[in-house]
């Protein structure tokens, strides 16, 4: 608490300081103009003073000049009067001679050009004397306005020379002080570091009393407890949590209001835009009657009908939603999942609304083109055009916070559990602007379907599909001015958490309360379903003595990996061999089937014979017998040798000759096609292990590739956590290493800086004084 009322202390003298400084620096700018004025001044009088010198000299020669003049007249005037004196005596008298005298009238130039000279001189002279007291008192003016500024400045300087003065003698009061301080506070550290390793010594003593207690806890739950389900704090919140059921009713209830909300704004929605379908089929082209509908309106024709497509399944998935919810299970933000498939649906029905604005504004545009439409109308088309996509724009704005809504029930939300109210606050103002759009669209809409009627081109369909679309615009307004009140009402209750509470989820590490997963109900309803199972009757099983019995003789008989190989191998040889010898049946019996035929042939043929011979006609040689090159040599013999009859003897066979060659060929064949049928079987045998061998192993390293990457997925999470982890620590440890090098360097330096700062002060006020002594001696001169 002393530090940092020092390093307070310490930043308000700095600033103080730093302020004075600054005062200081302006003042001794003033200061050194001021003294250059007062130079400037001071040489410029002394100019003033030698140009009135200059004309008092000259005031002085003119004077005299005057005197002289005034005497040479008051001469001249006396010889003019003594002139004319004699002039009259010589008329009364006798005529004398007169002496020779200039002539008057050179005397009177001469007189009258001295008259006009001095009064040009004493004109001169006034007006110098005029300029002179004129520049004398500006002069003295400026002398004493130059001397009060002086003193002015002497003043602050005297006032800035104490401040300084006393702000020094503060300074090094607080200098002292705060050495007084350091030392208390080293004094202090000192203890501090003491009662700290003091404290250390015991926290390890109370660590190793604990470790011990823990290691005695942990033995007694490991031999006590057989079973911890509340141990992995991620599996916690798959725990069934207790709740208030007044509160879930509440929140049913509010559901299948909201729902009742949703299926008007649904139905009001979809009929505005069936309504439009029908008005851009008639207006401005009424393709009733045969004429071709623009582009633009095809395609709008052609979006709109598509608007059931994307109303339906809002109301079908919150539907279905609240059909899910149950009185005896909470239902929360992260429990409820069924959000998600309702923002979804509501997301494609405003990308839907997106599409559907350009040909909107387009097709507006095409009705103010048509020639039937005036300014007035024009005008109302222009501001239903300014409103169409503000509706987008609310419509979007309400489907971005329905989707960080919904995002509460994912695991992988982006923004914490406190932020959810301002989300519904935001979705209420949301609904009151959406409120505010629909009421101003209607406006625009109705005044411009009354201009609209009133042309002569309107049609009786027209105006009843205007009607309609006005009435459908109504009942939007309508329902959004019921549907905004009831959210911002209940607004405090959608804010509010559930009170609940889950087993093993501590407040202490949760900051944000407990949580419950959002397969909870699900969880829930299979073990009411399991438990409901558990009460039928037991059905009948094999006796305990017998299934033992049969498990000990399963693992005996139970083998190696490589007995298991070498069972498969010889399993495998022995089949190829059964394969070998049903092929080698396979032609056996086909080589029985020929002999059986030609045996029959043979036997038909001799009862023919014999029957002629019983009655008494000539014996037709019998047709030579053909032999397969497949029949075996034994069979050559038997069908080669004689055939007794009970009456006739023997008959030789016309086939004796060629047994020797048929029976080489036919062995050639025979050893052809067996060891070809033998080759073939063995590598079908081998191809079929490998199959096997290698669909086994891919499967094997299928199942060690999906655990590798889970594992590695897990343990770059855990790199990922414990490297943030460190880097925290890091930088908590430099912050805490440089605040406190910072501070000491700090500290150091200003007392360092303070007195550098003093000494230059005490040098700049000593220069000042004997300026200012200069200054006020060079004045007195």
């Amino acid at each position: 608490m002393a530090s940092g009322d020092i390093q307070n202390k310490y930043q308000r003298l700095a600033q103080e300081y730093a302020k004075m400084k600054s005062q200081h620096s302006v003042l001794k700018k003033a200061v050194i103009d001021e003294q250059s004025k007062v130079a400037e001044l001071t040489e410029s009088t002394k100019l003033k003073d030698l140009s009135i010198r200059k004309f008092e000299q000259e005031i002085d020669s003119l004077t005299f000049r005057n005197q002289q003049l005034a005497k040479r007249v008051t001469v001249l005037q006396d010889e003019l009067d003594s002139a004319s004196v004699k002039k009259k005596n010589k008329m009364k008298g006798p005529v004398e001679p007169a002496p020779v005298v200039a002539d008057p009238s050179v005397f009177g130039e001469d007189l009258q050009k001295k008259i006009q000279e001095n009064e040009r001189l004493h004109m001169q002279v006034h007006q110098e004397t005029e300029e002179h007291r004129q520049v004398v008192a500006s002069l003295q003016v400026r002398l004493e306005q130059l001397e009060k500024e002086a003193g002015q400045h002497q003043s602050v300087l005297d006032s800035i020379h104490q401040n300084h003065k006393a702000l020094v003698d503060k300074l090094q009061q607080e200098k002292a002080m705060l050495e007084v301080k350091l030392q208390k506070q080293e004094t202090d550290v000192r203890d501090s570091k003491r009662i700290a390793d003091h404290c250390q010594q015991q926290l390890k003593r109370v660590h190793a009393d604990l470790s011990h207690r823990l290691d005695d806890s942990t033995k007694v739950i490991q031999e006590k407890v057989i079973f911890n389900d509340t141990k992995y704090q991620e599996l916690n919140v798959l725990n069934v949590p207790t709740h208030d059921r007044k509160h879930q009713v509440k929140a049913k209830e509010l559901i299948g209001q909201a729902l009742g909300y949703i299926a008007d704004l649904v139905s009001g929605m979809s009929n505005y835009l069936t309504y439009a379908e029908q008005r851009s089929q008639i207006f401005p082209m009424d393709s009733t009657t045969g004429e071709p509908l623009s582009p633009i309106n095809r395609r709008l024709c052609q979006y709109l009908h598509e608007n059931a497509a994307h109303l339906r399944p809002i109301e079908q998935s919150f539907r279905s939603f609240h059909e899910g919810l149950k009185e005896d299970a909470l239902t929360t933000l992260e429990t409820a999942t069924g959000i998600q498939d309702f923002s979804e649906k509501f997301h494609s029905y405003v990308a839907y609304m997106e599409k559907l604005l350009p040909y909107q504004l387009r097709s507006l545009e095409e009705e103010c083109a048509v020639s039937t439409c005036s300014a007035t109308l024009e005008a109302r088309n222009m501001e239903l055009h300014a409103s169409l996509p503000k509706l987008t724009a609310t419509l979007s704005k309400l489907d971005n916070y329905l989707s960080l809504i919904a995002a509460a029930s994912k695991s992988s939300r982006e923004h914490p559990r406190t932020n959810q109210a301002a989300f519904f606050t935001q979705m209420a103002g949301g609904l009151n602007q959406l409120h505010e759009v629909l009421k101003e669209i209607s406006k625009h809409y109705n005044t411009k379907v009354s201009l609209e009627h009133q042309l002569p081109t309107a049609t009786q369909k027209l105006k009843t599909t205007d009607e309609c679309v006005v009435s459908s615009l109504v009942a939007l307004v309508s329902c959004t001015g019921k549907f905004a009140p009831f959210f911002s009402s209940n607004l405090e209750f959608f804010v509010s958490r559930a009170g609940y509470r889950t087993r093993g989820v501590s407040l202490c590490r949760d900051t944000e309360g407990p949580v419950s997963s959002p397969v909870v109900t699900d969880l829930r309803d299979r073990a009411t379903s399991y438990i409901s199972r558990l009460k039928r009757p037991c059905p009948e099983s094999v006796p305990y003595k017998t299934a033992v019995l049969n498990r000990r003789t399963l693992l005996s008989s139970t083998e190696s990996r490589e007995g298991l190989a070498q069972q498969l191998t010889t399993a495998q040889e022995k089949i190829r061999g059964l394969e070998q010898e049903k092929e080698h049946w396979m032609l056996e019996a086909q080589l029985l089937q020929v002999r059986l035929e030609k045996e029959t042939k043979r036997v038909s043929q001799l009862e023919v014979d014999l029957r002629q011979l019983q009655a008494g006609q000539v014996l037709t040689p019998a047709p030579p017998v053909e032999v397969t090159p497949t029949a075996d040599p034994g069979d050559r013999k038997s069908v080669g040798s004689d055939v007794e009859t009970s009456m006739l003897g023997k008959l030789e066979s016309s086939v004796a000759d060629e047994s020797s060659e048929s029976e080489t060929r036919e062995q050639l064949i025979k050893a052809h096609f067996t060891g070809r049928v033998t080759e073939l079987t063995s590598q079908l045998q081998l191809a079929d292990s490998k199959a096997v061998n290698f669909n086994s192993e891919c499967r094997a390293l299928q199942q060690r590739l999906g655990l590798a990457e889970k594992a590695k997925e897990k343990f770059q999470e855990e790199l990922q956590t414990a490297q943030q982890k460190i880097a925290q620590l890091q930088d908590e440890l430099t912050t805490t290493t440089s605040n406190y090098e910072s501070q000491l360097s700090m500290m150091s330096e200003h007392l360092c800086s303070m007195n550098d700062k003093l000494t230059q002060q005490r040098d700049e006020i000593d220069a000042l004084k004997l300026s200012n002594k200069g200054s006020k001696k060079g004045k007195g001169r």
